[in-house]
């Protein structure tokens, strides 16, 4: 089955369920906020609210470069299945959480098990789609995450037995074990990539043109529907569906029209990739300003619209891109280590906008985030100059 011409293609299928569990599982608190404080007293102090996300983002970060060093070394097909498993039973037990500090221990596990799948998830897609749908492919598997709307830990679980009988490993290189014969030695070798990727200045712009848009991507993630409601005066019941539906339906469509882009452009150009996330991330800076100083319908539609196309065209071809300046060998790692670099940037905002919301700045200060988006889109289009459309070896 995994020789078959159309294997690829499954996979893509398979993760793209896993994909949306994962986001599902990690947004249920922004969206299931209003009736758990009925329970929880201190989720009413938008504080403590962000303290309850930012803790899930801290471990999700300092845990990714590890997750990426794992799955570039063993077979990723057991840590996608393993990472599902637990964290949607992790997702069960928030249901029956009835403190603010069982919720706040189930996040940071939840951090734990979530930051084993992406790394894993990208690097092996990207070994199985080698050629000219490598974005498209990707983008396939992210519409995944932007329709996850409500939660289903059971069906993860269960979910992941499928993965177990037709999810198959594919590593676009070997592992040669006979050179290892201590455990220092394959501890050297684990963590060779993260040398190797830091020593690379193409990689440090990589890192901040993926973390500078986390700034006001998790700002939106987490504070869309808190901002929908205090800007239009309108009950978080309704605010909540609405911005959460807005950013999903449009980033899924950004994700498709980026990777589809991206794959045209990349058999003209090397730096086809590098232009398509150029455009989405211009697209999110007017975005930002709409929806940070807009106070009526339209313009804070049109920005979060505007916003999701944008965030799911730059967010797309972030892997595609460092596969042309990364080993296969080494992807895994160095979306691990996008992933903390990105995700930490997005912990420290998350928590300095809950006291940004409490003091009735939270507007302005996500408006402010965009000078960070037109630092990166400098950067990334100055500094990326890549010689291969797949780097190899």
């Amino acid at each position: 089955m995994q020789e078959k011409k159309w294997y690829p293609w499954f996979v893509v299928g398979l993760l793209w369920f896993v994909a949306l569990l994962n986001y599902i599982d990690r947004q249920m608190l922004s969206t299931m906020k209003p009736s758990m404080m009925v329970d929880i007293a201190e989720l009413e102090t938008a504080a403590n609210f962000g303290r309850l996300m930012a803790i899930f983002l801290w471990i999700y970060a300092l845990m990714s470069p590890i997750s990426g060093i794992i799955a570039d070394r063993l077979n990723r097909k057991w840590m996608i299945v393993g990472s599902l498993f637990v964290w949607s039973a992790v997702t069960l037990l928030m249901g029956f959480a009835k403190t603010f500090d069982q919720l706040y221990v189930l996040r940071a596990l939840m951090g734990v098990s979530e930051a084993f799948y992406v790394p894993a998830g990208l690097s092996l897609i990207a070994d199985y789609h080698q050629g000219k749908n490598r974005s498209l492919a990707i983008g396939f598997h992210m519409t995944g995450i932007y329709l996850g709307q409500h939660s289903f830990g059971l069906v993860g679980m269960l979910y992941s037995l499928v993965l177990i009988f037709f999810l198959k490993e594919k590593k676009a290189y070997t592992i040669d074990t006979s050179k290892i014969i201590s455990l220092w030695d394959d501890f050297k070798g684990a963590f060779k990539g993260v040398g190797i990727l830091l020593g690379n200045i193409s990689f440090w712009v990589i890192l901040f043109y993926f973390s500078a848009p986390s700034l006001p991507g998790w700002a939106t993630k987490s504070w869309l529907p808190t901002l929908f409601a205090n800007n239009l005066h309108i009950d978080m019941s309704q605010a909540g569906p609405m911005a959460t539906v807005t950013m999903a339906m449009s980033s899924l469509i950004g994700v498709l029209l980026g990777g589809f882009f991206s794959d045209k452009w990349i058999q003209r150009s090397l730096r086809g990739r590098i232009y398509t996330g150029a455009i989405g991330l211009g697209l999110t800076i007017p975005a930002v300003l709409l929806i940070g100083f807009g106070h009526e319908f339209l313009p804070i539609v049109v920005g979060a619209s505007m916003f999701g196309l944008g965030f799911g065209i730059f967010d797309v071809n972030c892997m595609p891109i460092l596969c042309q300046f990364a080993s296969p060998r080494y992807r895994a790692t160095g979306y691990g280590l996008m992933n903390l670099a990105g995700i930490s940037t997005g912990a420290l905002i998350t928590t300095f906008l809950g006291k940004s919301a409490d003091s009735g700045n939270l507007s302005r200060d996500i408006a402010l985030l965009s000078i960070f988006v037109v630092m990166a889109l400098v950067l990334q289009l100055t500094m990326l100059h890549p010689k291969t459309a797949n780097m190899t070896e």
